[in-house]
């Protein structure tokens, strides 16, 4: 046990080890795997995938109609008090009475097996006929899901991304600010400026501190809302290996394709219910056409004083049949006829819902087509302003080393640099954004 001991100590250790490394271990994820990765976990994918077992499991009960049905059965009876049976006394030379008096033996057991099947009904062909469309409707719900998944995972990936793009910029305008600070503390402890030069310096410095606090709450909110889609668990670590990049976002543009709402999967979606609800409609008309029902029963009875029914020397009396259940509907105070009209109307809600889908969808790709382009000209625009607001603070910078400029004018280019870079990034999130959405209605993501 001594000679043990240390081995057992030194597993434990191991084990905790490997623990502690499994526990901090990274997750490295280009976008592509992050979307893999919320195929398998995201809850609402897989609640659809579940969804898709129900439904096929609902198949598979309507086909089970059709099948043969087989039941068996097994009593026992024990009459403690026998029934009493009257019968007419001319039996017994009363006449004009009646006798009372009782048959049967105390016990009794019975065993049969009873079988059915459906020969003939219109209403079980429908069913069976609209089960590849229940399975249809099923996967492309499942399809729909996937798509939304997938495009949540897209924006919250490369919202991630831009984010840390950003805090990158405030860090290095935090190191500027410090040695501005620094050589502006340098000059006022020579005297060569005032006092309200250092504190707007300092000032300016504090803010961009603050700023970039803000910034990394930022970017672990938004690391856990990526989480979040992927169907990750939010303590989990994660790397990003995609990169943004700023040329390709540059490079989005929008195809002056022809509008085709049938790439929808909402559309294809409608059309699937539409067919189920022709198959609805049919299903009650059938209704009216008569059915049959074939079925056969074996039994077999025992009869006894005493309770002996499992003794194999006692005779049992057996029983067969054949038979056949012809139903021939006749009138059934006009239900099946408000039926049939109920999904009548519901049909041609479903076919206004198709028609408002495709003006609906038309409008949401030339609106997307057109919200992209204006992203892609306001990222230019301001490409441009950002290199305009490096040159200034450059200049400023220049301007106020040779002593010709002051730290006021370095100051407010400063801060002109910054709004650059905040509508620069902003801009280049509207511009991914704008792209996932028009790929959205375009029907261009396939998952």
């Amino acid at each position: 046990m001594r000679k043990s001991l240390p081995l057992l100590i030194l597993s434990s250790i191991l084990s905790i080890g490997l623990f502690a490394q499994n526990a901090d271990s990274t997750m490295k994820l280009s976008a592509n795997e992050a979307i893999e990765f919320a195929m398998a976990h995201q809850k609402d994918v897989v609640n659809s995938a579940l969804d898709m077992k129900i439904s096929d499991a609902r198949v598979n009960e309507i086909i089970g109609i059709g099948l043969p049905q087989i039941n068996g059965s097994l009593d026992l009876k024990d009459f403690f008090e026998l029934p009493t049976n009257l019968i007419p006394g001319e039996f017994v030379g009363k006449p004009g009475t009646y006798y009372p008096i009782k048959f049967g033996t105390q016990w009794q057991s019975a065993a049969g097996i009873t079988a059915s099947q459906l020969i003939f009904d219109p209403s079980y062909i429908i069913g069976v006929q609209a089960t590849k469309t229940i399975r249809e409707l099923s996967g492309k719900n499942v399809t729909r899901t996937r798509i939304e998944t997938a495009a949540n995972v897209y924006k919250a990936y490369y919202s991630l991304l831009l984010v840390r793009e950003r805090r990158k910029v405030i860090d290095a305008n935090v190191a500027r600010l410090f040695k501005l600070k620094k050589d502006t503390k340098a000059l006022y402890t020579n005297g060569f400026v005032e006092k309200i030069d250092l504190d707007r310096v300092n000032l300016a410095y504090n803010n961009v501190v603050s700023e970039k606090e803000k910034m990394d709450n930022i970017e672990k909110a938004t690391e856990n809302v990526l989480k979040f889609q992927m169907g990750m668990t939010i303590g989990n670590n994660i790397e990003l290996t995609d990169s943004l990049d700023i040329a390709k976002v540059k490079n989005l543009t929008s195809q002056e394709s022809t509008a085709d709402v049938s790439k929808r999967i909402e559309y294809n979606i409608l059309e699937t219910q539409l067919r189920l609800q022709e198959y609805n409609i049919k299903r009650y008309k059938v209704g009216y056409y008569p059915s049959l029902v074939g079925f056969a029963n074996v039994s077999t009875t025992a009869q006894r004083s005493a309770f002996n029914i499992l003794d194999p020397t006692r005779k049992w009396y057996p029983t067969g049949l054949l038979g056949a259940t012809l139903n021939i509907p006749i009138f059934d105070g006009l239900q099946k006829h408000a039926k049939i009209r109920q999904c009548e109307l519901e049909r041609d809600k479903i076919k206004n819902e198709i028609g408002n889908f495709e003006n609906a969808a038309t409008l949401q790709i030339r609106n997307s087509r057109l919200t992209l382009q204006d992203a892609i000209r306001s990222l230019d625009i301001q490409e441009q302003n950002l290199v305009l607001a490096k040159d200034v603070v450059r200049t400023s910078k220049v301007k106020y080393d040779q002593g010709v400029g002051s730290n006021l004018e370095v100051l407010n280019a400063e801060t002109s640099l910054k709004e650059a870079q905040s509508n620069y990034y902003n801009a280049i999130y509207s511009a991914i954004i704008a792209k996932i959405d028009y790929e959205i209605a375009m029907g261009n993501i396939h998952y």
